[in-house]
């Protein structure tokens, strides 16, 4: 249900920060009034560091690249992996996963950066925090993921040799609300990922990518048998034996209801699953994002989805239309007025309980791996939800107090990963789904 748009799947920056209206027609979304609403721009003072975050729905390119600056200067900044960091645990996992007699195997310690404690700080550096460049070959394959309508996705896929293919864990990783296959975490556990010798397919939803005449669709929460299809697709075309698949907040729903939908069933080639930051508790968290300070990125995603459904208006006049559809001021009403009213639903709350992982979490019987923030700006798990995954012998929650939304950012104190969740998710996949070389 949420984030990505704000981690890339645009093919500029400008646009990626841009929430501009770019519809055919006008549409009517209205902001809330500016009396009831937290202040755009923040300032952030976190461990003696001072920063001033201008959030405003029409920030401009400068703004970004300043921003940016200050991570840049920030990521090459030792001073901010202090040492009592490295000795503090912030993370806790419960679980009795036979991945877990050896955890030494896949599991270190999060040490936030002290610079960054906070959800909000955390989210945000974990959007621009410079990358290594992304010069990986890839091969893009189109997948029909629905015979009856004809909806295709696009995948980026990056095989090892030949030779080896079937016998390598492969990895599908699936992006967040508005994302593609090219937001940066997809982009960077690709690459880790890549160099412990997987094979790699970088999945794109429905419309994303580029791909909106390729769907008369909507995509929404509960595609979960559009990853089921993609799955099936590349195991019998490349004969594969050990596939994985990972997901980030909208997509870490969609894998872990896949998972909770297998069940017991699971093909025996499908090893494991992970959920970073999952959207398992979908109404919830739609209404945290109108909470306070989290109705700045509620903006920015509605924006951004309202000018996809203006282009789906102007591809599918026959199916879209604007007419009758009132203001849209929050995601809930987005889901109510345009998600649920195209996808099959009666309503936003049939959509969120009909398509949350949460209801199915307790079936999950994959080594399945959960990581969540407690300071995760707008997703919540909540206590039924915690405790279904806390009893399920098959799944691993790990909780930290830091790391904000789909962020993890930690010191690099002891060769530590940066990006601690990517880190995480892959050694955890490498740990259940067997060496690569075995």
């Amino acid at each position: 249900m949420v984030q990505s748009g704000m981690c890339g799947g645009y093919s500029s920056g400008a646009e990626r920060l841009s929430v501009a209206q770019d519809v055919v027609g006008s549409i009517p979304t209205s902001r809330p009034n500016s009396s009831s609403c937290p202040s755009p721009t923040r300032t952030f003072r976190e461990h003696g560091l001072n920063l001033q975050v201008s959030l405003l729905a029409d920030c401009s390119v400068p703004r970004r690249l300043q921003f940016e600056a200050i991570l840049t200067k920030m990521s090459e900044n030792v001073g901010l992996d202090e040492p009592e960091a490295v000795a503090r645990n912030d993370a806790k996992f419960s679980a009795s996963s036979p991945v877990l007699h050896a955890p030494e195997q896949w599991f270190s310690p999060f040490n936030p950066i002290p610079a960054l404690r906070s959800g909000h700080l955390q989210t945000l550096a974990g959007n621009y925090w410079p990358r290594p460049a992304f010069d990986l070959y890839h091969e893009s394959v189109s997948v029909v993921v629905d015979t009856v309508d004809g909806s295709r996705v696009l995948c980026h896929c990056h095989w090892q040799p030949e030779a080896v293919r079937a016998e390598r864990l492969t990895i599908l990783l699936v992006h967040g609300l508005e994302g593609s296959s090219d937001s940066g975490y997809i982009r960077g556990i690709t690459m880790r990922a890549w160099a412990a010798g997987c094979n790699v397919i970088r999945m794109n939803m429905r419309n994303c990518g580029g791909t909106e005449t390729w769907s008369p669709t909507l995509y929404h929460s509960g595609l979960s048998a559009d990853v089921r299809v993609v799955l099936g697709h590349f195991v019998n075309q490349h004969r594969l034996r050990r596939v994985a698949m990972a997901g980030y907040s909208m997509g870490g729903n969609l894998v872990l209801k896949l998972a909770g939908e297998l069940s017991e069933e699971a093909p025996q080639w499908l090893c494991a699953a992970v959920g970073v930051s999952p959207a398992a508790d979908l109404a919830p968290s739609a209404d945290a994002l109108h909470e306070g300070f989290n109705r700045v990125y509620e903006w920015h995603f509605l924006r951004n989805l309202m000018k996809r459904f203006g282009r789906k208006v102007a591809l599918f006049p026959e199916i879209y239309s604007l007419q009758g559809l009132g203001p849209v001021r929050t995601i809930r009403e987005f889901d109510d007025s345009i998600t649920a009213r195209y996808s099959g639903f009666t309503g936003a709350d049939d959509y969120y309980a009909r398509s949350s992982s949460a209801q199915l979490v307790g079936k999950i019987a994959i080594p399945t791996l959960v990581i969540h923030a407690e300071d995760d700006p707008f997703i919540r798990l909540l206590p039924e939800t915690r405790a279904e995954m806390k009893r399920n012998p098959a799944l691993t929650l790990v909780e930290t107090r830091h790391g904000g939304h789909c962020a993890f950012l930690a010191t690099r104190a002891g060769n530590s990963a940066r990006h601690w969740a990517e880190a995480t998710l892959l050694k955890f996949l490498l740990t259940a789904g067997g060496n690569v070389g075995s």
